[in-house]
């Protein structure tokens, strides 16, 4: 298995949305993100009278076919974004311009000492209001396929609260404001299970379910459900001592098997080098068999609805307030925009004018 390739891949699925072009905070469209793979808890799916894996899902399933021999074991690995509230504010009163005396910055309170504020310039840069996100894995290895036959393994996990209060301050040393990232607490559950579905062929199922308690606001409300959800959720499975069978091209005998493969909000696809069968992502994103980055992409762009070229064009021909607010979103598009500047005019030309046919290639570049 070709494991930088099948991060890679897997590293596109988790940031696809991430933040959209205009690439700037006060976008539209960027102030209600992550269409894909969101899991949200199960009490507020149950509030909008949805299915627990149809629209504003709690849960999603993979199943996919093993060829195993005895002994043949899987490593799942789930992966998903868990959101930061970030939120820049302004000092208010005598905490203004603070330098050594006063409360410590840890101690600073909303509403006596600073107040919440979409934008705040300081020193030159640009601060705004914005969600981050920190990248979660739930890794379980090693689990045998035999054991999983009429008896599920589970496994549990769950992230706390968190609150940092981060300083900004003037050329001068005041203190002219603090970044506070806020992270809800969410929980979530992998369930595995295995049935045989012939000789030595194994329908292997993956649960993956969000039952985070919620009240209050994180009832009614999508962006404060979002808060304690797990964003862009995939899951990449890998089997020693077997292979997984294309779901898209299954081999005649074992075409109404894969047919009867039930997948809720994902598609397992098999990845790495053309023609390696130990390794399937489950994408909330649909996807051909070996999928690839194209080679001419520079980096991510997060927003892969629209053409490198148009995306890397349209960069190019923002004003200098546009990318000055673009480069204060966060470190990701602030890196995106200085790659962007910075490609020479060969790798520009490389984006324009290739043309594939995943579909013939048995592959879908990204």
């Amino acid at each position: 298995m070709n494991l930088g390739l099948v991060e890679k891949i897997a590293n596109a699925v988790l940031y696809e949305g991430y933040i959209l072009y205009p690439y700037r905070a006060s976008a539209v469209k960027n102030q209600q993100r992550w269409n894909f793979g969101a899991l949200y808890p199960r009490a507020f799916s149950m509030a909008q009278g949805q299915p627990a894996e149809g629209v504003d899902a709690c849960a999603m399933r993979t199943e996919c076919l093993v060829i195993a021999g005895p002994g043949a074991t899987l490593d799942v690995r789930v992966r998903f974004l868990h959101l930061v509230a970030r939120e820049v504010c302004e000092m208010i009163g005598p905490s203004r311009g603070l330098r050594e005396a006063g409360p410590l910055e840890s101690d600073l309170r909303e509403g006596e000492h600073y107040r919440a504020v979409a934008m705040l310039e300081v020193g030159g840069r640009i601060f705004q209001t914005w969600q981050e996100a920190v990248e979660r894995d739930i890794v379980i290895p090693k689990v045998e396929l035999t054991e999983l036959m009429g008896r599920a393994s589970e496994r549990a996990f769950a992230f706390p609260d968190s609150k940092e209060v981060e300083p900004l301050r003037d050329p001068g040393g005041g203190l002219a404001g603090v970044i506070v990232r806020r992270q809800r607490a969410i929980e979530g559950s992998v369930e595995i299970s295995a049935e045989r579905a012939g000789d030595q062929v194994f329908k292997v199922s993956v649960h993956v379910s969000n039952p985070t308690p919620v009240s209050g606001e994180s009832l009614r409300s999508r962006d404060e459900a979002l808060m304690r959800s797990l964003v862009s959720t995939h899951t990449i499975l890998s089997v020693r001592g077997g292979e997984f069978v294309s779901l898209l091209e299954p081999p005649e005998a074992l075409r109404g098997l894969a047919g009867s493969c039930r997948n809720s909000g994902t598609w397992p696809v098999l990845v790495g080098e053309a023609g390696e069968r130990d390794c399937v992502l489950s994408s909330p994103i649909i996807l051909y068999d070996y999928p690839q980055i194209a080679p001419e992409s520079a980096g991510e762009l997060f927003d892969s609805t629209e053409i490198d070229e148009i995306l890397t064009l349209r960069i190019l021909t923002l004003t200098d307030e546009e990318k000055r607010e673009m480069r204060g979103v966060d470190e990701r598009a602030r890196r995106l925009l200085e790659r962007t500047e910075s490609l020479p005019p060969e790798q520009l030309m490389r984006l324009h004018g290739t043309m594939r046919s995943p579909r013939a290639s048995g592959e879908d570049e990204r």
